[in-house]
């Protein structure tokens, strides 16, 4: 099992176990090299989440708090590195595979039952999990910050796009 730091990842493990959904774990300093690239210079992921009928998927689990309010934009932004990091990974894997990101929202308390289609509760605090492929986010992806490297998708797009983790495998 690979060490899990942050309440995001541990949540989102929590969730792939209470759902029975198989998986991988990816402990990053034991990751193998990949190509010739020194594995420093290819960001992680951090899970293989296991599919019966689909595609198995890379997961890279991002973390973003919500006020847990309706009306409030979903924060979706990721860095180029990650853009970058999942698409290596998913050739690397090959054709059996699918990256995606993975969104755990940490809402301050339950939200509206329409804010979300799917909501947990872990260690007394709420989430809920959005997935999105790597290639439709790639697609509609528009420069966020040039300072931090980091990109985003229209609010629009992303809410129409993402979907509950079960419903890409």
């Amino acid at each position: 099992m690979a060490q899990r730091r942050f309440h995001y990842e541990l949540a989102f493990e929590h969730y792939l176990r209470a759902k029975a959904i198989p998986y991988v774990a990816v402990d990053e300093a034991k990751r193998a090299m990949a190509g010739k690239a020194p594995a420093g210079n290819l960001k992680s992921f951090d899970f293989v989440v296991y599919s019966k009928s689909g595609p198995n998927l890379l997961v890279d689990v991002k973390g973003r708090k919500h006020a847990g309010k309706s009306g409030r934009s979903l924060q979706n932004w990721v860095t180029k590195d990650d853009i970058d990091g999942l698409s290596r990974w998913a050739e690397i894997f090959g054709r059996d595979f699918t990256s995606a990101f993975v969104f755990m929202f940490w809402c301050e308390g339950q939200p509206p039952d329409a804010l979300f289609q799917e909501m947990f509760e872990f260690n007394a605090r709420w989430y809920a999990v959005l997935a999105i492929r790597l290639s439709d986010y790639r697609g509609q992806q528009r420069p966020r910050s040039a300072k931090w490297g980091t990109v985003s998708v229209p609010s629009r797009f992303f809410n129409e796009t993402a979907l509950p983790l079960e419903k890409l495998l």
